[in-house]
């Protein structure tokens, strides 16, 4: 047996052990939790996005188990509402844009040769705001059940006759908040593009992702205060005796409808135009080609941006508005295809001839392009009134908008994160897992949402959470519930790929895919500053640039 001494002192040690131990843990969460580093806001928002994306999709699932069969009763009516309403607003709010702002926050700063955002503490501060704000709206269900108003919030259904307990108010407050977090991160973006590029990065050398970002903070600024002051105008309804959206007291529950589709339009572009910037990325590196039409590309971007801000009532064509405005929204919605359409051109025009590599980001951005192509085709019949009419209340458009933000945003998205990853991590994505994550989540997609289309042309109207039987929905409700449940390995190849990847993954090195953009400059994972030196730009491959300063066919503006 030990001697007591030696029992004591083991002991001591273990304990000490135990104290180092659990200060290093304590130090690493004051490091992350107090961090002003963009890239470490970066990887929050884009962690944090990802959990709200699990909690959202497990919401759309057990709505899709409950329109499995007619007249099913896995899930209460007022239930389906609750999750219809938190589904919505998770993916829209707690998605979306935090994940895209994250990814924004860590390359931006990276690609246009700047040490860090222009305000690194209000850069936490919207992190911050916009967790707390999700965490704001989930607490509304301490108050007996989430709101069941529908992620859009149509007045009347959010004044205190129809929605008497606290929930409303507490989703309103958690939108607000994080509608803040929202705001600051566009502002952030704007002053640190306009004003900490590197020398020679010209605005017409910038990296398009960059430019993406800077118009989409342009939408966001123009965007989210409509939203806010509407927010605003629910609580004074609720809470002082207002009457902005009561129709019983002279208010106008089409009031609601314009400032929330004032937002709600522009919100499509700034979910999706990151995704354009990503793709315009990706192609001409795996084509090895440079991108054909910059200054066509960048015009139809700043053009999408002002356009987009015109047409938010196509979402009203049924609620009675004159002919002449159904007529100048019929034409505007029309109009923002053209642009979209020029970067769809030049995006092929630069594949058109190159040496294609599929690797698994090339891979997911020939996905964003068949599928937001698809979405974009049906959103330019939905521009055209008469065809709106028949079907705006329809399953055709969730197929519809569904279509544009998965086909376009998350493509594009998971184009973007297998190719960025080797630089956040040092270490590169097994491309085996990659291409089944591709394969299943593009053929769950079209099972998914594809019959709703033809559902919605049947006559099955959104926003049910039953229907009757033999009315020809139920084979297309249960091909789309089988697409959602062949989506979910999709999402959890993903997540055990970035997992395992993390610590077994090969080697990356600084530039594994042979790029031309500032952040590959620098070491995978980047230092704290970023570079060592302030770096010059003579061209929009400044990369290249320097790994071949003697090639004179890469030395053109």
């Amino acid at each position: 047996m030990k001697p007591a001494m030696a029992i004591a002192e083991q002991r001591r040690t273990d304990y000490q052990r135990q104290v180092v131990a659990a200060s290093g843990w304590t130090a690493i969460l004051h490091d992350w939790t107090t961090t002003v580093d963009h890239k470490k806001i970066g990887i929050l928002y884009v962690l944090m996005s990802l959990v709200f994306l699990v909690i959202g999709g497990c919401e759309a699932i057990l709505m899709r188990s409950q329109l499995l069969f007619p007249r099913y009763d896995f899930l209460p009516p007022d239930t389906f509402n609750q999750l219809f309403t938190m589904h919505g607003t998770t993916m829209v709010f707690f998605v979306g844009m935090p994940i895209l702002i994250g990814v924004g926050n860590y390359l931006v700063p990276l690609m246009i040769g700047a040490r860090d955002m222009a305000f690194p503490r209000m850069n936490a501060l919207g992190f911050w705001a916009t967790l707390f704000g999700g965490l704001l709206v989930y607490s509304s269900y301490a108050t007996g059940g989430a709101p069941a108003i529908g992620w859009f919030a149509y007045a009347p259904l959010t004044e205190r006759t129809f929605a008497r307990t606290a929930a409303t108010d507490l989703w309103a407050l958690g939108l607000l908040v994080s509608g803040i977090g929202t705001l600051t991160a566009g502002i952030n973006f704007i002053v640190t593009i306009l004003g900490m590029r590197c020398p020679g990065m010209t605005l017409r050398k910038i990296p398009f992702f960059a430019w993406t970002m800077l118009w989409t903070s342009v939408q966001i600024l123009l965007a989210i205060p409509p939203l806010t002051a509407a927010l605003v105008m629910v609580l004074l309804d609720r809470n002082l005796g207002a009457h902005f959206f009561d129709t019983q007291n002279g208010g106008s529950a089409y009031l609601w409808q314009h400032l929330f589709w004032f937002f709600g339009h522009p919100e499509v572009y700034i979910l999706v135009l990151p995704a354009f910037g990503m793709i315009s990325e990706i192609i001409p590196v795996f084509s090895r080609k440079v991108l054909f039409g910059y200054e066509f590309m960048a015009a139809a971007t700043a053009a999408i941006a002002f356009i987009s801000m015109g047409v938010w009532s196509h979402h009203m064509f049924t609620v009675g508005m004159s002919k002449t405005l159904d007529l100048y929204f019929a034409a505007a919605s029309l109009l923002v295809s053209i642009p979209t359409g020029i970067k769809f051109f030049n995006w092929l025009a630069t594949m058109y001839g190159g040496k294609i590599r599929f690797a698994s980001p090339m891979l997911f951005a020939f996905g964003f392009l068949s599928m937001f192509l698809i979405g974009g085709l049906t959103g330019i019949m939905l521009a055209i009134a008469p065809f709106n009419f028949q079907l705006s209340d329809s399953y055709f458009v969730v197929g519809h908008f569904h279509w544009v933000l998965i086909g376009g945003t998350l493509f594009g998205l998971f184009a973007g994160l297998h190719y960025w990853y080797p630089k956040v991590t040092g270490r590169m994505l097994s491309e085996r897992m990659a291409q089944w994550q591709f394969w299943l989540l593009l053929i769950g997609f079209i099972l998914t949402f594809g019959p709703m289309h033809i559902s919605g042309i049947l006559g099955m109207p959104r926003r049910i959470y039953t229907y009757e039987p033999d009315r020809g929905w139920e084979v297309w409700n249960q091909i789309t519930t089988l697409g959602a449940a062949i989506q979910v390995p999709s999402y959890a190849l993903f997540v055990i790929n970035i997992v395992w990847s993390y610590f077994k993954g090969p080697l990356a090195g600084d530039d594994p895919w042979n790029a031309w953009t500032l952040e590959w400059a620098t070491t995978s994972p980047p230092p704290a500053y970023n570079f060592e030196q302030i770096l010059v730009v003579k061209s929009r491959r400044p990369l290249w640039d320097l790994k071949h300063p003697d090639d004179p066919d890469w030395n053109y503006e």
